[in-house]
């Protein structure tokens, strides 16, 4: 299965069934599962109308409910990277962003460092208290960044349900 297909794809089955294969990979799968859950939960609810019917809330609309599932997925990957981070060379953190808000309030933006490159999501809330040291590298390549991680991560050979290497490369 390559990232790009399950990502564009609208499979519950076929994303559960990549979800579970990643996390078969141990902390390197975990942090894989939550990036690429929330890099997808981001870019659906920017495209979302509508929600459930004769449901009039906003918790409701699809939009909503994939920015509730993008911020849980924020929270295992804070969590998981907190506790693996080090061992996998990734670093993270947040920093206030006052030029994007939500509501009247500033957002907080998660900074991940990957091998491929740094990947960011904004958030009305920080998640974690791990500050991040860098600047934003300004470039916009998140989702291509995410995809080709969880790549290699899929490709990473497993022994006794735990990722021992993954080559970056």
């Amino acid at each position: 299965m390559a990232a790009r297909e399950i990502f564009d794809g609208s499979s519950p089955e076929t994303t559960r069934a990549y979800y579970a294969a990643l996390a078969k990979r141990g902390p390197a799968g975990d942090v894989a599962v939550n990036l690429f859950r929330a890099q997808k939960c981001s870019a659906r609810a920017k495209r979302y109308r509508g929600g459930i019917r004769g449901v009039g809330s906003y918790r409701c609309s699809y939009r909503s409910m994939a920015y509730s599932t993008k911020s849980w997925a924020m929270k295992n990957l804070c969590q998981v990277l907190a506790a693996h981070g080090d061992e996998l060379g990734i670093s993270f953190g947040w920093k206030r962003h006052r030029e994007v808000v939500f509501g009247a309030r500033p957002s907080w933006v998660l900074y991940i460092d990957l091998p491929q490159g740094q990947v960011s999501f904004h958030s009305p809330d920080r998640l974690s208290a791990h500050e991040y040291p860098g600047e934003w590298d300004r470039e916009r390549k998140s989702e291509e960044r995410i995809l080709e991680f969880c790549d290699v991560i899929f490709r990473s050979e497993v022994r006794a349900g735990y990722q021992l290497a993954f080559a970056f490369g």
